[in-house]
């Protein structure tokens, strides 16, 4: 009898789970479309099809040509991407020691005013980066770096207020058992030798976590870019580089060069998360444990 009542109950649960997949694969299929559709028109040669993308989607003819145009002598998207990519790796390492060091400090540590400390960047965190974008401009380019000087400039501005994104990765830390610690410094460790030996060895998911966003950060960075580069086009990274495409006149033909630079600008992420995507959900879920 009891397999008999629990019958309509199993299969009302496997209609609710096959509703669920369906919706999910709708949800899927409209959020991968905008992805295929831009990999397609960055196969499109204009040279062959004048009218582009307001006449179809599909292009007739495929062609690499959009993609010799970003490596030829005429285009300086080598030197955008080198840009973005030094400023985006060296952002990602600084900041990833700022974070980590702070988050041990505010996790091991008892100190004066560290309280005070920790709900005064909380309430800082809370404004808008907007608020001070004047400010740091006039400073950088009091410093010469501005223009010319805009990567070192972007990477100084970035890894500065680095630490103040200890919240995550405090809470990691605070999983791990205090008792280590008192271990290893009853045996002589000191501080650094216990952050360098054995907390972060016991914190990869989290370092992980933490480098792979700081890397994204810059590495999608538009307006503060665009505002510190200002005019100068070897400053450029390839976000600011490529919304001036889209302003040109031009707009049909550098359409599909910009699909084609979407395309590059996408392949080293995407190749990140997915070798890294373990490590990445432990670190959130791990860092979410506040204590």
């Amino acid at each position: 009898m009891s397999n008999t009542n629990n019958e309509p109950k199993l299969h009302k649960i496997h209609s609710y789970n096959g509703i669920a997949y369906v919706v999910l694969v709708i949800i899927s299929v409209i959020w991968v479309l905008p992805f295929v559709f831009l990999l397609l028109q960055s196969f499109r040669s204009y040279a062959t099809e004048y009218g582009g993308m307001v006449n179809y989607l599909i292009p007739k003819h495929f062609s690499l040509d959009n993609y010799k145009f970003l490596f030829s002598d005429e285009c300086k998207f080598v030197r955008w991407y080198g840009n973005t990519l030094i400023i985006a790796s060296v952002v990602s390492v600084l900041s990833t020691l700022s974070i980590i060091c702070v988050s041990y400090a505010l996790s091991r540590m008892r100190f004066t005013g560290r309280k005070l400390l920790m709900n005064v960047w909380l309430v800082l965190g809370m404004f808008p980066g907007f608020l001070t974008m004047i400010c740091l401009y006039f400073l950088l380019k009091q410093l010469g770096l501005t223009q010319e000087g805009a990567v070192p400039g972007l990477i100084l501005i970035s890894v500065a207020n680095s630490g103040m994104g200890y919240y995550v990765c405090k809470g990691y830390f605070d999983t791990i058992p205090k008792s280590l610690d008192e271990a290893a410094l009853i045996d002589g460790a000191s501080r650094a030798r216990i952050l360098v030996q054995m907390t972060i060895p016991l914190s990869k998911p989290i370092i992980i976590y933490t480098a792979l966003t700081a890397f994204m950060a810059p590495w999608c960075d538009y307006v503060f870019a665009s505002y510190v580069a200002f005019g100068f086009s070897d400053s450029y990274n390839v976000a600011v580089a490529m919304q001036r495409w889209v302003w040109t006149n031009d707009y049909q033909g550098y359409f599909t060069r910009f699909c084609a630079g979407g395309i590059l600008v996408a392949v080293p992420v995407t190749i990140l998360f997915m070798c890294l995507q373990r490590y990445y959900v432990e670190g959130i879920t791990g860092g979410s444990v506040k204590g």
